[in-house]
């Protein structure tokens, strides 16, 4: 039997699904999630084949949610659940994403489930991207012992490429996730700054740019922060760009 967990914000559509799973014999309805941080966390110790998603949840939406179950070390399929217009049943389609149209119908469901399938992340930028499905994630996930660690990028003072990972640094401290720096920059350019090749800082984290007599440029990060003082060398090619940053160019 494939296990599935349901995550709605609504208990009459937890119901629903659960009632419509419990019909079949492939499928084991393994848990449920009232909202996206209880999601990630059933995920990890539950371990579903399967998850069926709401997208417009309060807190995380059905996206971020998704693009978090990636750092498992065995991520799940997912099937989305969404009330949503032509338009963006399209973008789904075209992308041969999973997804049930609200209200849930018996063939559609078993349909969707039969045709499930773990996303790439660049599926979900996409998705992330097309008007009116959701923003950019308000999160960054790792995974550490054993659970996921969801970190508001508020809160995110540099990110720093190491070997096949970045460095999170941040308010509580620091993490490692598995995601190119790269498409890290392209998700949140308007927040962080790159200042060499490996390393991106926040641009609330910036205190002054700083020159030493060999020429040198360096960011100081606030004094506020967790790496408060802490000094960050910048390669000539972004010194330019980091001081219009700076001057909320």
């Amino acid at each position: 039997m494939m296990r599935v967990l349901v995550v709605d914000d609504e208990a009459p559509a937890r119901e629903r699904l659960r009632q419509i799973l419990s019909e079949s014999d492939s499928y084991d309805c393994v848990g449920e999630a009232g909202n996206g941080d209880e999601a990630l966390q059933l995920a990890v110790s539950l371990k579903p084949d399967i998850v069926l998603l709401d997208i417009r949840m309060p807190g995380l939406s059905g996206l971020e949610v998704a693009h978090h179950l990636q750092a498992l070390e065995r991520a799940p399929a997912v099937v989305f659940t969404t009330a949503y217009d032509e338009y963006a049943i399209d973008a789904f389609e075209a992308r041969a994403v999973g997804y049930i149209l609200k209200p849930v119908r018996r063939s559609r469901l078993r349909a969707a489930l039969l045709q499930a399938s773990r996303l790439a992340r660049a599926t979900l930028g996409e998705l992330s991207r097309i008007e009116g499905l959701t923003t950019r994630r308000a999160h960054l996930c790792a995974r550490r012992q054993g659970k996921l660690r969801l970190i508001p990028v508020e809160d995110i003072h540099y990110l720093e490429a190491d070997q096949k990972y970045v460095a999170v640094h941040h308010a509580g401290g620091e993490d490692l996730i598995d995601e190119p720096l790269k498409s890290l920059e392209s998700e949140f350019a308007d927040r962080f700054v790159r200042i060499h090749r490996s390393m991106l800082v926040a641009v609330s984290a910036i205190e002054r740019v700083d020159r030493d007599k060999e020429g040198k440029s360096y960011v100081i990060l606030r004094e506020d922060s967790q790496d408060g003082g802490k000094a960050l060398i910048i390669s000539r090619r972004h010194v330019a760009d980091v001081r219009r940053r700076l001057q909320g160019g």
